[in-house]
């Protein structure tokens, strides 16, 4: 019998020099944050991106964390944040004592929905925090200037934004502060990983502090101050040095991986466009302020019963093939607390979106497999 092709849904990349940096952290005896690799890293993205500065961290829920600490969310504080999104752009709000309002995503793209967001204003917003789902922009003009209105702070979730465009700004230079993913899902990854983007420089000072526990060390690694200590509330927040250097080895191929990804999205697009019955389900909407970063590739179906049917369709031809965030207005943890208002798109997504395998190197004999199987799903 031959063994069916089995499709992962996702399949970290290992870069050429990941291992060869790696062991040079060993040689140099010195694993801990803030080293050399660290501060490759933050260069990297300041030059290439011109974020006003960067600290990287253990994950992007943690760069979510130091944001809400930064822009010291109280008991009683609102935020606003779509419902469809990851668990982790809620959490660290809510550990401060925020207040979440959740809002609905646009009807033709999973974003959140600017006019949503301003039915939410009151007295007591202190953020909006936003979610660029599947690396396409959220149109940050409007959001900008509701927030500018209200005196509010802006959070970019950019966790899926590397390398992807808000008109001709990088995603993660928009808002106040931002907040990216280097997990092994992402375009860029060292395993877990992530950064906080700051781009208003009063809160530099701080950033640094809350990422060193609290402390000035920062400062005292530089030859600013004679000795640190503890001078505010912080935690530890660097990634060791081993990620660091796994993190460089993939920047440097960034072009590279970048380019293949792009071409494996349009790839999809294009010959999803093409097939009989495209009444059946919607491709991804990027609107003209917007670019793609061959994030990920998703289909929306008509109905939860759609949804579950081709799912299990293509894990029966061995291609995995998954959904994506349920609405966190809906989940049992936030249900008691929601304040009882329908957020239907947000729903929609949750019940019938479908995520494609897409990965860097997946090959084209596997994408043509997937893109027969998705038309014979439909031709049935």
């Amino acid at each position: 019998l031959a063994v069916m092709k089995q499709i992962p849904f996702n399949q970290p990349y290992l870069s050429s020099n990941a291992l060869k940096y790696i062991k040079e952290v060993f040689n140099n005896k010195k694993a801990s944050g803030n080293g050399p690799y660290t501060r490759m890293c933050h260069s990297f993205f300041e030059q290439r991106y011109g974020f006003q500065k960067c600290l990287l961290t253990t994950s992007c829920t943690d760069a979510l964390e130091m944001a809400a600490l930064l822009i010291n969310i109280e008991s009683g504080d609102e935020v606003i944040m779509p419902s469809y999104t990851f668990v982790s752009t809620a959490n660290p709000f809510l550990l401060r004592g925020g207040k979440i309002r959740f809002a609905d995503s646009l009807p033709n793209n999973p974003n959140v929905n600017p006019d949503k967001i301003e039915q939410l204003i009151t007295s007591k917003t202190k953020a909006i925090v936003i979610t660029h789902y599947a690396g396409i922009a959220c149109d940050m003009n409007r959001i900008m200037f509701l927030a500018e209105r209200h005196d509010l702070f802006v959070i970019e979730d950019a966790a899926q934004g590397i390398d992807s465009f808000y008109k001709s700004k990088p995603l993660g230079s928009i808002g106040h502060l931002a907040a990216m993913s280097f997990h092994e899902t992402k375009n860029i990854q060292c395993g877990e990983g992530g950064m906080l983007i700051i781009n208003d420089p009063d809160l530099n000072e701080k950033a640094e502090i809350i990422w060193e526990k609290g402390t000035n060390r920062a400062a005292f690694f530089r030859g600013e101050i004679e000795k640190y200590e503890w001078v505010d509330v912080g935690s530890s927040f660097l990634p060791s040095e081993i990620l660091a250097a796994m993190l460089y080895s993939q920047l440097e191929e960034i072009d590279s991986i970048q380019q293949k990804r792009v071409q494996i999205w349009n790839r999809y697009y294009d010959a999803l466009s093409n097939i009989k019955n495209t009444h059946q389900f919607s491709l991804p909407i990027v609107p003209s302020y917007a670019s793609t970063n061959g994030h990920l590739f998703y289909l929306v179906l008509r109905t939860s019963d759609c949804q579950k049917k081709m799912i299990s369709y293509l894990n029966e031809k061995g291609i995995n093939s998954v959904f994506h965030y349920q609405s966190l207005h809906k989940s049992n943890y936030f249900r008691r607390l929601h304040d009882e208002r329908d957020l239907p798109n947000s729903d929609k997504y949750s019940d019938c979106l479908v995520r494609l395998p897409f990965y860097f190197e997946l090959d084209r004999a596997s994408q043509d497999f997937i893109l027969s199987t998705i038309a014979s799903f439909f031709d049935r």
